[in-house]
């Protein structure tokens, strides 16, 4: 059974966030992820973690302004020093709350200059943090309009090209389905370089159970295929986050 994480963005949030690493532990999850962990010290997010007994699995780069701000600046021309300063603020933060993962976002760009500055951009972080696992993943452009990675091929490409063995791909099962009209088939496509997983329903982006993905076939696929790493929750919870977790396999022992 895969190991299953807590988008805390995204779920619990009738709590405050320090107080989401306890309520996801109990409901079942084993780790926990934050897009942008940055307004509040890492210290206590940490120990939130720690006592709750939850991994850190993930966190995005840049770190500002999850309302409505950028979505990163490694595929725009002409902003490497922003992306490479926002790059070393998270690596501390990473460090201090062992985040398995650090996932960089492309920003808004289009053209061969904006695919450039993106592989300088992943090659430069890879060879800056080699101990660090870092991930690039593509967004849907119904949500993420002008968002320069909307391509799992491209994605592929990337990563074939930096050649860096700590960059691979995070697929998340709801921007696959809108990207190419098949998540299943886009997983198995590209399951060689998935190091992360996101899941969530289409349409709604909600709780992983009904709609157009089978999600509890993608898990006995995962446990099949002898997949190691993190899935995680990321959806936008219909209610209460407890209320809805129906679909959360639970481990026994």
């Amino acid at each position: 059974m895969p190991r299953f994480a807590a988008n805390l963005t995204m779920l619990f949030t009738e709590l405050p966030m320090l107080d989401r690493f306890a309520a996801a532990a109990d409901a079942g999850f084993e780790g926990a992820e934050i897009l942008f962990p940055y307004d509040i010290p890492a210290r206590d997010l940490s120990r939130a973690a720690i006592s709750a007994g939850l991994e850190f699995v993930l966190m995005n780069t840049p770190p500002p302004n999850w309302a409505g701000g950028p979505r990163g600046f490694a595929a725009e021309p002409g902003r490497e020093d922003r992306f490479r300063s926002d790059f070393d603020r998270a690596l501390r933060f990473a460090g201090a709350l062992r985040a398995r993962h650090i996932h960089i976002m492309a920003g808004y760009a289009q053209g061969p200059e904006a695919q450039d500055s993106f592989a300088r951009n992943l090659a430069w972080a890879a060879a800056r943090a080699p101990h660090v696992s870092l991930t690039i993943e593509p967004l849907n452009p119904k949500d993420q309009p002008g968002y320069f990675l909307a391509d799992f091929g491209l994605a592929a490409e990337l990563i074939a090209e930096v050649g860096a063995p700590n960059l691979g791909l995070q697929f998340d099962s709801y921007h696959a389905h809108l990207i190419t009209g098949d998540a299943m088939a886009t997983w198995r496509r590209h399951a060689s370089i998935i190091r992360h997983i996101q899941i969530a329903s289409v349409p709604g982006r909600h709780e992983p159970s009904g709609g157009m993905i089978d999600h509890q076939g993608f898990f006995a696929a995962l446990d099949h295929s002898g997949y190691k790493g993190w899935v995680s929750a990321e959806y936008n919870p219909a209610g209460l986050t407890a209320q809805g977790l129906g679909w959360l396999p639970r481990r026994i022992g």
